[in-house]
């Protein structure tokens, strides 16, 4: 929701993420407000967008769409020629593009929005606007043959999708994967997988765990020589520069002193070198991808103490930082650095429009308006963050992981032309910090073959409690016409035996791909699986059949219409009927309930 919009918006929409209310914002204030599609500038020209670059079609009371064009009079996209960008949940759902980019979060939208399973094939009419699936039976004419599923899946970053957001995904993917297959010739046929990654560990078992695939073929596949692939060639470092990693441990020293004189260093060594190279005067300067120094911390609270120290220390130490030197020596090693440069935060509490604004400063080469000096981040870096200009990270304690230290280092010196330098700061006085400096080179030299393996269990316990009836009710809705409008919930007893035939046969295939290596845990899993969609069958069929005799309809969601009462209740929802069955969440991240906070003024 933070980064696009899930709904339109109409009069009256009261709704935070309507599209409408944030090009009004948008157009009102370009300063303070960010863009309503994660945009800033035209992808094909470069040149920024403005308020008149956003409008709603037809009309801004009842929008349809949000057209996108570009200002640049020399733009290919600009007046009458729309950018094809549609960043918006209802446009997707009726467009149905050929080329879709998604997070997994997404996943999570199936059971509650109908369209939604028209992007997994299906959609068998079509007007003007677009195309329309079995939620609404009602609009368009009749296409010569529904459309296809999806033909290809690329998952980016596989490594990412472990632990409990592996664990759902895979869960989920049980459902996609059933929806998105067809028969061609008779024989089922389903979507090719690519996915890639750049840490993988036992990256068979969770391919298997996630999407279903015992069958997997790696790419580049390994040649006779690991130097030449003919895809990819390891040069030495003798002909380019690799990235270098230094590590420092003061015994008896306050971490925060070392962490202050490390910074200190680190600034005014690099300006001496920038000063030497010709300043700002000269483009490029060879030492301006380390005049930013690029701080990675493990926690939230650690940083805000990093911060507090850039910029109460280590900012006003630099003004004079160039009178050290030693003695008899007539200049030193450091440089001044005058004037107190802004500290940027890469964390999950920057808001998601900032983060394009972010990645450009970055970019920018060091003394113009708007260059960055100070970045501090977490491991938000970690992924998406490709800045060729960035040469130097700072990485405050040993990161929990090893593919998660790999993953935060390798931001810096990304270009041949810029190596890059990374500064570990470990604290000798924690024992896993202590272990990998009294190690360091070895494990520098082989920390691939640390790399953890992924933990993905779609089918544990705990697993089928928090995610098994999004699941279930996503391929229940979207598996069956009848079941697929707002307003189809309540057809489950004319539907029930065709699903009691269907659904847990669907589970129970995926459970037999999964990589479970004993017979007895494998049976069960499967009793559990049974006896959970018989339970949810149940539950769903009493409600259906209580509301039918009180005359009121039961439909998917809130959202969804004003008439009848919901099936889907949210994971802070604490239903006394057979609702609490149904608590599903809207992101595959909400694993367990959140606690809500109220905060009381106390009044004398």
């Amino acid at each position: 929701k933070a980064a696009t919009a899930n709904r339109m918006g109409y009069r009256g929409d009261r709704q935070p993420d309507s599209a409408r209310r944030r090009c009004f914002a948008f157009q009102r204030d370009p300063k303070h407000q960010p863009p309503p599609i994660p945009l800033t500038d035209c992808p094909w020209c470069g040149t920024a967008f403005g308020p008149e670059s956003f409008s709603l079609r037809p009309n801004a009371d009842r929008p349809r769409d949000l057209r996108v064009v570009c200002l640049g009079a020399d733009c290919d996209f600009t007046r009458d020629r729309a950018l094809p960008i549609v960043a918006v949940d209802e446009p997707l759902y009726r467009r149905l593009p050929a080329f879709l980019i998604a997070t997994v979060d997404k996943f999570a939208s199936l059971p509650w929005v109908g369209p939604a399973g028209a992007l997994l094939g299906g959609a068998d009419r079509w007007d003007r606007d677009g195309y329309y699936g079995a939620a609404e039976p009602r609009r368009g004419r009749l296409l010569p043959r529904p459309l296809p599923p999806p033909d290809l899946v690329v998952q980016d970053e596989l490594h990412l999708i472990s632990g409990p957001l592996g664990t759902m995904t895979g869960l989920y993917e049980a459902a996609i994967d059933t929806l998105a297959s067809r028969e061609v010739a008779g024989q089922p046929v389903r979507p090719k997988i690519v996915a890639s990654t750049a840490t993988a560990s036992r990256a068979q078992e969770q391919v298997q765990a996630i999407f279903g695939r015992a069958l997997t073929a790696e790419f580049p596949p390994a040649g006779p020589d690991r130097r030449d692939s003919f895809f990819a060639r390891t040069r030495p470092a003798a002909e380019i520069p690799a990235r270098r990693y230094l590590g420092i441990a003061a015994p008896g020293r306050n971490p925060k002193v070392v962490m202050q004189r490390v910074l200190l260093t680190l600034a005014g060594a690099a300006q001496r070198a920038f000063a030497e190279a010709g300043g700002a005067k000269r483009s490029p300067n060879p030492a301006d991808p380390y005049m930013t120094t690029l701080a990675y911390f493990n926690a939230l609270r650690e940083l805000g103490g990093g911060r507090r120290i850039i910029e109460e220390q280590v900012q006003n130490t630099l003004r004079s930082y160039g009178r050290r030197k030693r003695v008899g020596e007539p200049r030193g090693l450091f440089e001044d650095r005058s004037g107190a440069s802004e500290v940027m935060e890469l964390t999950s509490r920057v808001p998601t429009g900032q983060v394009a604004e972010a990645r450009r400063r970055l970019g920018l080469p060091f003394g113009e308006p708007g260059s960055v000096a100070w970045a501090i981040a977490t491991n938000m870096i970690s992924v998406g963050l490709d800045i060729q200009r960035l040469g130097l990270m700072v990485v405050v304690g040993q990161p929990k992981t090893h593919s998660e230290y790999i993953q935060a280092t390798s931001r810096v010196g990304r270009d041949d032309e810029r190596p890059g330098l990374v500064v570990a700061l470990l604290n000798i006085h924690k024992p896993r910090d202590r272990s990998h400096y009294e190690r360091f080179r070895n494990y520098h030299e082989t920390f691939y073959r640390s790399v953890e393996a992924a933990s993905v269990t779609p089918f544990a316990a705990r697993a089928l409690d928090r995610g098994f009836a999004g699941a279930f009710v996503a391929l229940a809705r979207h598996g069956d016409p009848d079941l697929t409008p707002a307003l189809g919930a309540g057809r489950i007893g004319t539907r029930r035996s065709a699903l009691e035939a269907t659904l847990p046969e669907a589970f129970l295939a995926r459970l037999d791909d999964q990589p479970i290596g004993e017979t007895d845990d494998r049976e069960e899993r499967k009793r559990s699986v049974r006896a959970r969609c018989a339970e949810l069958l149940d539950s769903w069929n009493a409600i259906g059949a209580k509301l039918a005799g009180e005359g009121v309809e039961l439909r998917y969601q809130r959202h969804e219409g004003r008439e009848g009462q919901p099936l889907l209740r949210e994971l802070l929802d604490h239903p006394a009927d057979e609702h609490w069955k149904f608590r599903v969440g809207r992101s595959l991240r909400e694993v367990e309930p959140e606690v809500v906070l109220f905060l009381e003024e106390l009044r004398s």
